[in-house]
C-alpha cells in the first residue's frame, strides 16, 4: 500500500480542488458508538425505528430520551487524528469541502470549517413550529419547549423518511463535479445519495480514494484503495504537503 498512498500523497500535493466524504468509521476511532449500539437495540426498540418522523409524532419523550443517551455518550468523545489531519488539508488545498455523513459534531470541533454536515448534528435542536434553531450542549429536559413559540423542538438531524437540508444535495453535487480529487473515509458509501457520490466524482473526471480499515462492496470502483485506519492513513498524507 505505501506506493499507492505516495501516489496519492503526491496528487494531494498538486490539487486545487479536493472533496473528502466521511462516515461512522472515522468516529469509531474517537469511540463513538455505532448507531444500532453493541447488542442492535436501544430499550428494546430498533434505533431505526425511533430516527423517525412518525416516531416523534406518536412518542416524543421516547425519542428525545433516546437522543439525549446519544447525545451523553457522544459528550464524552474528542476528535481523533482523522479529524484534525482533515481540518489540516482544509488549510493546504485552495478549494476544499468536507461532507460528513456524522452527526456527532467532531469534525467542527478538530477545526474543520468548510464543512456539510448531510444529516444535521446532534449538537442543534430546532422548533417544530417555528423557525427557530440553534446549538444546544447542555442537557435537555425530557420535552424541550421552543424558547420563542413555546412548541416542542427537536432534535437537528435528518430522519429516515426526510428529505436533507435544502441545498445541501446541490452544493454537494455541484463541488463533487469540479473536484480534482475525491476522498471517501471510512464509509462503505451504500446508502443514498451517499452512494452515488464516487461514481460521480468518477464520471466527472476526479482521481477517486478510498480510505477504510477493510475493502468495502465498492472499492473496485476507486482509483486507489488505501486499507487502513483513517487516522493513521490521512496523517501520512498530509505530512509535508506544506512543504
Amino acid at each position: 500500500m505505501q506506493a499507492e498512498l505516495e501516489m496519492v500523497k503526491a496528487l494531494l500535493g498538486g490539487s486545487k480542488r479536493v472533496v473528502a466524504l466521511t462516515g461512522a468509521g472515522v468516529s469509531a476511532e474517537s469511540g463513538v458508538p455505532t448507531f444500532r449500539g453493541r447488542d442492535g437495540l436501544w430499550r428494546n426498540h430498533r434505533p431505526e425505528d425511533l430516527a423517525r418522523p412518525d416516531a416523534f409524532k406518536a412518542h416524543p419523550e421516547l425519542v428525545w430520551e433516546f437522543y439525549n443517551w446519544r447525545r451523553e455518550l457522544v459528550a464524552g468523545c474528542k476528535p481523533n487524528a482523522a479529524h484534525y489531519a482533515l481540518a489540516e488539508l482544509e488549510r493546504q488545498v485552495p478549494n476544499f469541502l468536507l461532507i460528513t455523513q456524522n452527526v456527532d459534531g467532531l469534525h467542527a470541533e478538530a477545526g474543520s470549517v468548510k464543512l456539510m454536515e448531510m444529516h444535521g448534528s446532534l449538537w442543534r435542536v430546532r422548533c417544530t413550529k417555528c423557525t427557530h434553531a440553534r446549538e444546544e450542549r447542555d442537557p435537555l429536559p425530557p420535552l424541550p419547549e421552543c424558547p420563542v413559540c413555546g412548541h416542542l423542538l427537536r432534535p437537528g438531524v435528518v430522519w429516515f423518511g426526510e428529505p436533507l437540508v435544502p441545498g445541501v444535495l446541490k452544493v454537494t453535487i455541484d463541488q463533487i463535479t469540479k473536484a480534482e480529487i475525491f476522498l471517501s473515509i471510512g464509509t462503505s458509501s451504500l446508502v443514498q445519495p451517499a452512494a452515488s457520490f464516487p461514481q460521480l466524482a468518477k464520471d466527472h473526471g476526479a482521481v477517486t480514494v478510498e480510505i477504510n480499515p477493510d475493502p468495502t462492496p465498492i472499492s473496485g470502483l476507486f482509483d486507489f484503495a488505501l486499507h487502513g485506519k483513517a487516522g493513521e492513513v490521512l496523517s501520512e498524507l498530509i505530512t509535508g504537503l506544506d512543504d
